[in-house]
């Protein structure tokens, strides 16, 4: 088989502060994230958000220490993961690439090939595929096997998404347990899925399966539990003036309140590591909504981490794709779901609903203009003397 090596794709975030708005930037500049109608747009438009948003980031950041934990959670899910492949007799080396900050997915390539990888399985750390995450890294991917010949030496296989994996499945199981045993009436605890969102125009337009796999996802743990709790499925983190998938997090757990729910269990079931949107938004953010809304008990599960019946089946996966037949990037299904989104969308006009929602992203960028404008004293309206 030749020398073997695991690619882990996440996301990234910022090891310190001053990292935050250069990470916003990269994040924005990715089209699988926001998409524009022209492409010299996406860097402009990058720099405005993430100039008007790094501030409040900041503080969000500051409020789980300074920075993200992601990349040492991740060097540690790696480290364990390499272990365990070991353990059954199989040596590999694991790589870490992230997609909007270091080590980026580039920089991971770059070490693969000098390192002589002869056979290479691409493992993102999603369990469920969606555009704006193992899309994006899978479409960078394609773009760095084009543009250097020599990575074709590298026999490589692609797994798409696992969120039907029974080791991932039974560790978020045992970690709802564990939480909903310390409750004073474990039975009555309302168990609240929250996942994080994606703009619905990528399911309705793009074909995006992620929120069919999402709730599937769902079901699947519910199953494994094996408890007759009622549960909620929820999708947090939207940001921008366009429709999201709903029900959206903070109107899930206000209307749950109001139905005199008072024990609430939350489980982060896109998100495999502790980063912002969990220790953050979830752990502050939620838990002060929840706690005004009239929910007195508001916990929440957490993440995987190194948990190791997680690791498990994470070799179980890297184990199966090698010895099975290779998935080139080209292959993968929910791939070809999205070939409505590329190239990028012509311009229609009239009342369809691809206007509908390019009527939201013109309107956010004109909404941030004109902060910039007020921030900046500068610009147009002003020089018009309409400001």
């Amino acid at each position: 088989m030749g020398r073997v090596g695991v690619l882990l794709l996440n996301l990234g975030g910022p090891d310190e502060i001053e990292d935050v708005r250069p990470f916003l930037f990269n994040l924005f500049s990715d089209p699988e994230i926001i998409r524009l109608p022209f492409p010299w747009m996406q860097k402009p438009l990058a720099w405005m958000i993430s100039t008007m948003r790094a501030k409040k980031s900041q503080k969000n950041y500051e409020q789980i220490g300074g920075g993200s934990p992601l990349r040492p959670i991740t060097e540690a899910q790696a480290q364990a993961l390499q272990e365990q492949l070991s353990d059954r007799g199989q040596e590999a080396q694991i790589y870490i690439g992230m997609r909007y900050w270091h080590p980026f997915t580039e920089e991971a390539i770059a070490r693969i090939e000098r390192d002589g990888i002869e056979k290479l399985v691409i493992l993102p750390l999603y369990p469920q595929f969606s555009i704006s995450t193992s899309g994006s890294s899978f479409r960078l991917l394609e773009k760095l096997w084009q543009e250097d010949p020599k990575l074709s030496n590298i026999e490589y296989t692609v797994i798409p998404s696992w969120y039907q994996q029974p080791g991932y499945l039974e560790a978020m199981a045992q970690l709802i347990a564990q939480e909903l045993d310390t409750f004073p009436d474990p039975s009555k605890v309302n168990i609240f899925f929250s996942a994080h969102g994606v703009p619905l125009s990528y399911v309705e337009e793009a074909g995006d399966p992620y929120q069919k796999e999402i709730e599937e996802c769902t079901r699947l743990i519910m199953r494994t539990l094996n408890r007759s709790n009622p549960y909620t499925l929820a999708y947090q983190s939207r940001v921008g003036p366009v429709e999201w998938l709903k029900p959206y997090t903070e109107e899930a757990i206000t209307e749950l309140a109001a139905k005199d729910v008072k024990d609430l269990l939350v489980v982060p079931i896109s998100f495999v590591s502790e980063h912002i949107e969990t220790l953050q938004e979830i752990d502050i953010e939620y838990r002060e909504l929840a706690e005004e809304s009239g929910i007195h008990d508001f916990r929440r599960v957490p993440a995987l981490n190194t948990h190791p019946l997680f690791i498990s089946g994470l070799a179980d996966l890297v184990t199966r794709a090698l010895n099975s037949p290779n998935l080139k990037l080209s292959q993968v299904p929910q791939m070809k779901k999205m070939v409505k989104m590329y190239p990028q969308e012509r311009w229609e006009w009239g009342m369809t609903t691809a206007a509908e929602v390019w009527n939201g992203r013109l309107a956010m960028i004109g909404f941030i203009a004109l902060l910039i404008e007020l921030i900046s004293g500068r610009g147009p309206l002003h020089f018009m003397g309409l400001l």
